[in-house]
């Protein structure tokens, strides 16, 4: 009897899983080795060199890697490969989940038609974010739309999509996002650096507008650079659409790292805590003499904060914009914190115009991922003039009292020196129970006494044989009752505090602080508009 033998011949898909790992070196090779070696002579990184930068090493997973545009020959074998002018995907920053989403100006230009960048099946990386809760960071490259797509197309691109802002509206609301501008940004890719918990360019090598040089020469006749149109002291110092400025990529992520340290990773978690060694308990001698006692004199509020937060905790937000109040993020006893002071050096203090859509939102991102807020008071009151009443100095005033009304996260004020006026009067919104703590050094009112006296006293004053002597009478005598022991005495102000006291007295309201955020988790419920 014959025996049959039963060969079975494995099939796998090797040739498949080689034809994969070709397509991905080919989206490797971005718009090319020209094209790459153009963005090199920029001074700028390609999007695969900032993501390798920024993310942890080995960390991300590309999402899209065979999204692009593809040729075939006749036997349906493919001839080319160029990847989507973007890159997307989930990394770690410092041990933490993110995504992060790149333009790629080597192809097109990064070209970002708003509408390009959705997969057929409704896909997008905000969403993913949102999905795992997790921060969300974009490196913003790109030029915009372009003509180009009319020939391409055939036809004209109706852009309205009634959604197309609720998934950034939500993710504002429930991770934190962050914008870096690393290029020349056109058309919609500035909205998106606009559309951020918190935004950086780099100094020399981007810029953001609108439309461009080419535009505004067509329709207003003006011949302008990009620099002078949307570089960074445009920007940064006086539009305040962009936070802070780096010195070139790698500062600028050192800083994205700085930033997210502070924040949960969604509004469902607390703010990390860090060690930083320093002791809750330390009591600075320099805050005895740091505010002078001559009232004209003028200090430093940033060298003062570091006599009260943990030691190298700093960093300061939106430092060239509204430059009269001071915002950054701190630790004390290693907890996260907002802290808010006016500085004394610009407008006197004032609150401008600037200041007050500076501290709409920080205030804001404060609420929205639990950290207390600290707010050190030395404020003249709003600014006043000419120029402040032609930028809506109510309106804006308005919107901060509305703000802070809304705020649930837990505050405190501490009354360093000034606090005059409706602006003064702010502070007692930062805290529910309006607890608050003053320095020897504090002084208050409706008006300050110079310029307050001479108008209440006009009449008084200009009578009197020497008007200059009768002023400075009056508002020496007004002084005397100006003493904050006065009001301390019926109990207008809660507590009279040692300078030195002031960092052990926060590190314990920072840690009761915890307890009530602990209880607050997740996305906020808000009435009214808020910037």
């Amino acid at each position: 009897m014959a025996t049959i033998y039963n060969f079975e011949v494995k099939m796998t898909w090797q040739k498949e899983i080689d034809e994969l790992g070709r397509r991905r070196e080919l989206a490797k090779q971005m718009g090319g080795d020209e094209a790459i070696a153009r963005q090199h002579s920029r001074g700028r990184l390609t999007v695969r060199e900032r993501i390798d930068l920024l993310l942890d090493r080995d960390s991300f997973q590309e999402i899209g890697t065979l999204a692009g545009n593809a040729e075939y020959n006749d036997e349906g074998e493919l001839k080319s490969f160029t990847h989507a002018a973007r890159v997307t995907g989930c990394g770690k920053v410092n041990g933490r989940p993110v995504c992060v989403e790149g333009g790629d100006f080597t192809i097109r230009g990064g070209w970002a038609d708003p509408t390009s960048f959705v997969g057929i099946g409704g896909f997008t990386p905000e969403k993913l974010s949102l999905e795992r809760r997790i921060p969300f960071i974009r490196l913003l490259d790109s030029a915009g739309g372009s003509v180009l797509r009319i020939e391409s197309m055939g036809r004209t691109l109706l852009l309205g999509n009634p959604g197309r802002w609720a998934v950034p509206a939500a993710l504002m609301a429930r991770v934190p996002v962050v914008s870096a501008a690393l290029g020349s940004l056109g058309g919609y890719p500035p909205v998106e650096a606009a559309a951020s918990h918190w935004s950086i360019m780099t100094k020399n090598t981007s810029e953001l507008f609108v439309a461009g040089p080419p535009l505004v020469k067509q329709a207003l006749g003006i011949d302008v650079t990009k620099e002078e149109l949307g570089g960074y002291k445009v920007h940064a110092y006086r539009s305040g659409v962009i936070d802070n400025v780096a010195e070139d990529e790698a500062d600028a992520f050192r800083q994205i790292k700085l930033f997210l340290s502070y924040l949960p990773q969604s509004v469902w978690q607390q703010p990390p805590r860090a060690e930083t060694g320093d002791d809750p308990e330390r009591r600075d001698e320099e805050l005895l003499s740091i505010i002078p006692r001559d009232r004209k004199k003028l200090y430093d509020i940033r060298q003062l904060i570091k006599h009260i937060v943990d030691k190298d905790s700093i960093f300061e937000l939106s430092p060239f914009y509204g430059r009269s109040l001071v915002t950054l993020l701190a630790r004390l006893d290693g907890y996260p914190v907002a802290v808010v002071s006016n500085d004394c050096e610009w407008f006197g203090g004032a609150q401008t115009v600037a200041a007050c859509e500076k501290m709409m939102r920080f205030v804001d991102l404060a609420d929205t991922f639990h950290l207390p807020i600290i707010y050190l008071v030395d404020c003249p009151g709003f600014m006043i003039g000419p120029e402040s009443e032609k930028e809506g100095i109510e309106r804006k005033s308005a919107r901060l009292a509305f703000a802070l009304t809304q705020l649930t996260v837990p505050g405190i004020p501490v009354l360093l020196k000034r606090s005059y006026g409706v602006a003064g009067a702010l502070h007692a919104y930062v805290s529910r129970s309006n607890l608050r703590y003053a320095w020897p050094s504090g002084e208050w009112g409706s008006l300050p006494i110079e310029g307050g006296a001479m108008a209440a006293y006009r009449k008084e004053i200009e009578a009197a044989p020497d008007p200059e002597a009768k002023r400075i009478e009056i508002e020496d005598r007004l002084g005397q009752l100006c003493s904050p022991f006065r009001t301390a005495e019926a109990f207008g102000v809660e507590e009279i505090i040692d300078p030195r006291d002031t960092r052990p007295l926060l590190c314990e309201f920072v840690k009761g602080a915890r307890e009530i955020t602990a209880t607050q988790l997740g996305p906020k419920s808000r009435v009214g508009i808020r910037p």
